[in-house]
């Protein structure tokens, strides 16, 4: 990827990308759309690398993409501004504080299933389902707050049903084919060309060869097809399973779980861990797509939980820099067209549809069968919705709170 900025690859650059996004990745809490927000605070206003117009269509590019958009929009700015080992920095240092918290948190929970057998003590299962209540909440809220920004019109709308509809039908017959859902909404989109906001006259400071975007899409589509022939159990195994989730899952870390868990099967990580996991991931700075350093180290198959963290991590976040450099080429051809705006918009709406179905299965049918998880995500959702209380804060004493109240129960 090239910029059109002088002396990108000086160390000076690379210690700017490096001083910037070590700071966002020990401060970015909240999530990936306030990530985005963290990030034109930071790189527009502050900084000046780019201006809105770029910035917005840079994240427009990342959206329509599988993997953790908030990730690859980092990596995006950090070639902006040192060429392509400046967005390598620019992922490392945004990544490695949560993933490092993530890894740590499973390593302490798999010494308490060796010392403690199968159950919990009573905080710990307390503060497991209060975690699982926080994360409920943040996917409610987050399904809510993208229906009010992509889905405002009778159209969109009616996409993003048809997302949910589709969605929900891959989640429980299908998980494999949760891209059709988006594919679908594209092509709605693009039928009502009349109907969507037209793009920026110009386009983002960044470029990719044709050539180069399409090697960049053989080498994953080689990549898909060959690490399963070649991955028969062990670190392997954990590795071609985590490509394919950063490959193939699009709506974003919300997303990236239950796909996970259909992939990995039962019997390697227990499913009261898996939520663990995830409601950690929300308390942590940084992508959500980190989760997989906890699912890595939590992993009953593998021998060395830090290694397990490690594989797992660079295999869900390796396809992006793939994907990337073919995105880019790829836009820059269809941008011209005049049904692009259309497409984004059915794919923008289409996205809102996963997310929903993805909070009624498994997030919603799971909190049928935890009372306390339940009661917890609805005083989380009020805490967050109605006093707009910090994402980190209301995790940290949703997993209080349910320690509390299971030490109380026992006694």
């Amino acid at each position: 990827m090239k910029a059109n900025l002088p002396a990108m690859a000086t160390r000076a650059a690379l210690s700017d990308v490096a001083a910037r996004f070590s700071r966002l990745g020990l401060t970015s809490f909240g999530g990936p759309v306030a990530h985005l927000g963290y990030f034109r605070r930071e790189f527009v206003e502050r900084a000046g690398w780019l201006d809105d117009a770029a910035f917005g269509e840079m994240v427009a590019i990342c959206s329509v993409l599988p993997g953790p958009s908030s990730s690859q929009v980092g990596i995006l700015l950090g070639a902006l501004r040192a060429g392509p080992l400046g967005g390598l920095v620019a992922w490392f240092c945004f990544t490695a504080p949560s993933a490092l918290l993530l890894a740590a948190f499973a390593i302490l929970l798999r010494a308490q299933h060796a010392h403690g057998g199968a159950s919990f003590p009573p905080a710990l299962a307390g503060a497991l389902a209060g975690l699982q209540g926080a994360a409920s909440a943040v996917v409610l809220l987050a399904v809510t707050g993208m229906f009010g920004s992509l889905a405002k019109t009778a159209l969109t709308r009616a996409i993003a049903a048809l997302g949910f509809v589709l969605s929900l039908l891959s989640i429980v017959y299908a998980p494999q084919l949760q891209w059709a859902a988006l594919l679908a909404g594209g092509a709605a989109g693009a039928a009502f060309p009349g109907l969507a906001r037209p793009l920026p006259a110009q386009a983002p400071p960044l470029h990719v060869a044709r050539a180069a975007g399409i090697a960049a899409v053989a080498l994953l589509a080689a990549a898909l097809v060959a690490l399963p022939l070649f991955a028969h159990g062990g670190y392997a195994a954990l590795f071609a399973t985590f490509f394919r989730a950063g490959a193939l899952v699009f709506g974003g870390g919300h997303v990236v779980l239950p796909f996970l868990q259909t992939l990995i099967g039962p019997g390697r990580i227990d499913v009261r861990d898996f939520f663990a996991g995830y409601g950690a991931a929300q308390a942590v700075p940084g992508p959500l797509f980190t989760v997989a350093a906890f699912l890595g180290a939590s992993d009953a198959t593998i021998a060395s939980p830090p290694l397990g963290a490690l594989v797992a991590t660079l295999a869900i976040f390796a396809p992006s820099f793939l994907l990337l450099p073919a995105g880019i080429a790829l836009w820059s051809v269809l941008r011209g067209w005049t049904r692009a705006p259309a497409i984004l918009m059915g794919l923008n709406a289409a996205v809102v549809g996963l997310l929903a179905a993805v909070f009624v299965d498994p997030i919603g049918i799971a909190l049928v069968h935890a009372p306390l998880a339940a009661v917890i995500a609805l005083l989380a959702l009020v805490a967050l919705g109605r006093f707009a209380l910090p994402v980190w804060l209301v995790v940290l004493g949703s997993a209080a709170a349910g320690g509390l109240v299971r030490v109380a129960s026992s006694h």
